[in-house]
């Protein structure tokens, strides 16, 4: 019996199993459709040490008579983790059912309920930031290619990388069309791209990593409950 859960487990873990829709599939469906609310409303702040940029140029403000201005090599960050939930849905569902669950929540943003940062309906489609959120399903097909069920560490790298560019690829000539339409200037625009992209791509890359490898775990005591 030991021998036989054992076989099974490893060839879940080496090469994977299709998912295929059952009842605990919605299930799963449904509460991915539900952390992805949360993970947009929910904002985590927290401080990382840095090298500053200017550390050579203006090297007098880090380190002065007095000391060490130990505050310039602190980052304070607030990041909403959205991505690195849609990269642990990708882990737990798969591509086909990630890519319906993401599809699922924006038609439901769009007809009206507000579970997008700025509410929902269909004028959402004129926010800048609805085209980070479009991005996710290509982000999914392009990531979970990639995947093709062997989770391996390099594989989810190369994963999280191709997807989180898509994302902010795509959300980035999204916000850059909505832009235009409104007749906003390049430096607003160039403002925008910084803001919603920039150094959160790093962000993004490093905690959807973690995402993915969590999801994996979650996944596997799932599955070992379920048989």
């Amino acid at each position: 019996m030991t021998k036989r859960i054992e076989a099974q487990l490893n060839k879940f873990v080496n090469k994977g199993e299709a998912a295929r829709f059952t009842l605990g599939t919605l299930v799963l469906m449904l509460c991915s459709g539900l952390l992805i609310i949360i993970a947009t409303f929910t904002l985590l702040s927290f401080t990382h040490p840095i090298i500053p940029m200017d550390l050579f140029v203006h090297w007098n403000n880090y380190f002065t008579p007095d000391g060490v201005n130990w505050h310039g090599f602190l980052k304070h960050y607030k990041y909403i983790p959205q991505i690195p939930a849609i990269f642990f849905i990708l882990s737990l569902l798969d591509r086909k059912y990630s890519m319906l669950t993401v599809t699922g929540y924006i038609i439901l943003g769009l007809v009206g309920y507000p579970i997008f940062a700025l509410g929902g309906g269909w004028r959402y489609i004129f926010e800048y930031g609805f085209y980070y959120i479009l991005g996710y399903i290509p982000a999914l097909f392009f990531a979970g290619s990639i995947i093709k069920g062997n989770y391996s560490f390099v594989n989810i790298l190369k994963a999280v990388f191709v997807g989180v560019l898509v994302v902010h690829i795509t959300g980035c000539l999204g916000m850059i069309f909505i832009a235009t339409l409104k007749h906003e200037t390049s430096t607003t625009i160039a403002g925008w791209i910084l803001t919603m992209s920039g150094m959160k791509i790093l962000y993004d890359m490093f905690f959807s990593i973690i995402a993915m490898c969590l999801g994996q775990v979650v996944k596997r005591l799932l599955w070992i409950v379920m048989s």
